[in-house]
Parts: structure tokens; C-alpha cells; sequence
């Protein structure tokens, strides 16, 4: 019998690259922030990075708005809290209907070195 030759089909995919400067850890941190002229609000972490985070807050927030945030490590208490002045990079209206939230990327523009020191120790933490 003579073997017949298949024909190879040329197969195509994508390839996802992260932007990203610092990897994005998934953390559940509780946070205050304040707008310009605001009074301090509540919020969620969703990720974190050396650079920034993203979060749910309980309003609409614009892309190129700054913010002071203060992040609460409750089960770490040797860092306690950090505090970081951010813009907002990006928001996602794309959150489903029952969600009485939005969701929004923040870039860090001001923070201490002290704090980025705290951050960086307690994301180490999280890659071991």
C-alpha cells in the first residue's frame, strides 16, 4: 500500500502580549479614595501592580481624573495602609445591569518611596 501524502493546512492563531511594565496581581483589597473636591469614598481592588490597579467604585469616574487612594492591607499588619495619588487610565461601562458599580484602572502618579517599598514586599509575597 502506498502511503498517500495529506496535505498540511496552514493554521492560523493570535498571540496575546502584556503591555504591562509590572505584572497585575489579582487581590480583594478595601480602599478610600478622593476625587478633587470630593468627599472620601469607598472602594474595591480588583488587581494591583507596581505601577497601578483597578478597582470598583461606587460612581462614574473620567479617564485623566486624579485621585488620592489610600489602600488597607488588613491581613498584612506590618504594612498596614499606603497611600498613592493616581489618575484614572481607563473605566469599563460595560458591567452588567444588577452591578451598582464601576469598574476603572488607575496609573500611580505620586507615591511615596516608603510605600512602594511596602507594595512591592507584599506582592513578592503573593508570587511565592
Amino acid at each position: 500500500m502506498k502511503m498517500e501524502e495529506k496535505e498540511t493546512k496552514a493554521r492560523y492563531g493570535t498571540a496575546h502580549f502584556e503591555r504591562r511594565r509590572h505584572p497585575r496581581f489579582k487581590i480583594d483589597l478595601p480602599m478610600e479614595y478622593r476625587r478633587t473636591g470630593s468627599s472620601v469614598r469607598d472602594g474595591r481592588t480588583i488587581n494591583a501592580s507596581e505601577g497601578g490597579f483597578a478597582a470598583y467604585f461606587p460612581e462614574p469616574l473620567d479617564v485623566g481624573q486624579q485621585l488620592r487612594a489610600k489602600l488597607f492591607f488588613t491581613s498584612v499588619p506590618e504594612l498596614n495602609t499606603i497611600e498613592i495619588v493616581a489618575e484614572v487610565a481607563w473605566v469599563d461601562n460595560q458591567l452588567g445591569e444588577d452591578w451598582k458599580g464601576y469598574r476603572a484602572g488607575v496609573k500611580f502618579l505620586d507615591v511615596s518611596t516608603q510605600d512602594l517599598d511596602k507594595l512591592k514586599k507584599f506582592l513578592i509575597g503573593l508570587s511565592k
